[in-house]
């Protein structure tokens, strides 16, 4: 919903403005994660459905960010579609330029986004496990406020620019 509503106004904050829900919800659960041990019956419950709600808004983003291409839902489809690149990539194409389709091409840019976002699944959750051993829900903090920074200038602009170019 938030997607379709910035389209059609067409707002500079279309994919900011699910950020910005994003970074809010993350900063939340930051802050309030370490009530958990504390009142585990009122808070596991809920903090697991607003975690859950942030990882599908961040595959809704990546989704719509790139028409499709990207699916973040599971890292093993990252992996499946790294190996159909590598696949192309290696075989072996001597000999058959003249079969119907031309020869097989790997997409090495997609290769790259593919391999980078791995990588950066990787690194990220080998900083959270440290992040959370050492400074425990608090490690999301700084992440969420990045992101709140990053994303409240275009929602800004769209929701109060016209106000004070006024």
């Amino acid at each position: 919903m938030l997607f379709n509503w910035g389209r059609r106004r067409q707002a500079q904050s279309e994919f900011a403005t699910p950020l910005l829900l994003e970074a809010v919800l993350l900063l939340c659960f930051g802050l309030l994660g370490s009530n958990l041990e504390h009142h585990r019956l009122m808070f596991v419950p809920a903090t697991v459905g607003v975690l859950c709600f942030v990882m599908g808004l961040q595959n809704a983003t990546i989704t719509k960010i790139s028409k499709a291409e990207i699916l973040t839902t599971h890292v093993t489809g990252l992996v499946t579609d790294i190996g159909v690149e590598l696949g192309k990539l290696f075989y072996w194409n001597l000999g058959e330029a003249h079969v119907s389709g031309g020869k097989v091409r790997a997409d090495r840019g997609r290769l790259r986004l593919l391999s980078s976002l791995l990588g950066m699944f990787l690194s990220g959750g080998l900083a959270g496990a440290f992040g959370f051993k050492h400074a425990g829900f608090l490690a999301t903090v700084p992440l969420a406020a990045i992101l709140v920074v990053l994303a409240v200038v275009p929602v800004f602009d769209d929701f109060f620019g016209e106000r004070v170019r006024s």
